[in-house]
């Protein structure tokens, strides 16, 4: 991201612990503990140079986020990192470090989440047809048209040099059953709406849903497609990904387009939250019924 606006006439500035990579044509600065030198003294000083884009390595205190969050507001492009299970938990995060609701909803432009998931080895993985209940967990139908799904080969270690003495293990990955990662990532862009419910001071549950209405998508619909492409496996998802809140986002945006009753098959008006007839709640989870 900082390579793509590296160019000449932006001043970008980075505060790090450490240093990963040196980019040539950005100013650098190590964060040095001992010295008094952290990330809000380093963040006050490069104020001073007015740059235009702002790296903070990563919030972990109070006074960095405030600070981080002053410099946003002032027209400074500012990236940091946050550690958190999603996207909308950042907006969590930074209430637990003080920050007030209405300078997040002010300052905030977007939320990227990314996991990395294991990549199923494409020279030994196996297909197989999930159970109605395991793609039911994932809130997947059996009825998703012509797609294949693949589990991992894996080897026990004890077995592996049976396996290889015998020919059968795979060169590849060496009977791990998986090889390399790939990425899964929840991108939030804060519309109008969500900049309302963040000043309002709405739960991340609730952010989250909305964020999916407007179509946002969850680090577990990602990965699931990552599965239906036969990138990654079920199994994965569920080790890596899978949340019941990000589950329950998505069924809640998937029913809002369903205009009958779950229960007893009505015609709904797309205004009603509850089936006149039989009571049941439109948006209910699946836990619930």
């Amino acid at each position: 991201m900082l390579s793509e606006r590296n160019e000449p006439g932006i001043n970008i500035n980075t505060a790090e612990d450490p240093i990963e990579y040196a980019l040539p044509g950005i100013t650098q600065v190590q964060v040095i503990r001992e010295k008094g030198m952290n990330f809000p003294l380093i963040l006050r000083a490069f104020l001073r140079q007015d740059p235009d884009v702002i790296l903070v390595g990563e919030t972990r205190d109070s006074e960095t986020a405030k600070t981080a969050i002053e410099a946003a507001l002032t027209g400074h492009l500012v990236l940091t990192t946050l550690h958190t299970n999603d996207a909308a938990g950042a907006i969590s995060r930074l209430n637990e470090m003080e920050v007030e609701a209405f300078q997040v909803s002010s300052s905030l432009v977007g939320i990227l989440a990314q996991r990395l998931v294991r990549k199923v080895c494409a020279d030994c993985r196996i297909s197989y047809t999930p159970s109605s209940e395991e793609l039911g967990r994932f809130g997947l139908s059996s009825s998703g048209g012509d797609v294949t799904f693949y589990r991992a080969n894996t080897i026990a270690p004890e077995q592996a040099e049976a396996a290889r003495a015998a020919g059968e293990l795979c060169q590849t990955c060496q009977g791990a059953g998986y090889k390399g990662r790939v990425g899964v990532y929840e991108v939030m862009r804060i519309t109008e709406n969500l900049q309302k419910m963040i000043s309002d001071g709405a739960p991340a549950e609730h952010i989250k849903e909305a964020a999916v209405e407007e179509g946002m998508q969850t680090l577990l619909s990602y990965s699931l497609n990552l599965v239906e492409q036969g990138y990654t496996t079920l199994e994965e998802v569920e080790r890596v990904t899978f949340t019941d809140t990000g589950l329950e986002a998505e069924l809640k945006a998937r029913r809002k387009t369903i205009l009958s009753c779950a229960t007893c098959s009505a015609e709904l008006h797309h205004d009603w939250l509850d089936c006149p007839y039989c009571l049941t709640p439109r948006f209910q989870s699946t836990e619930a019924k």
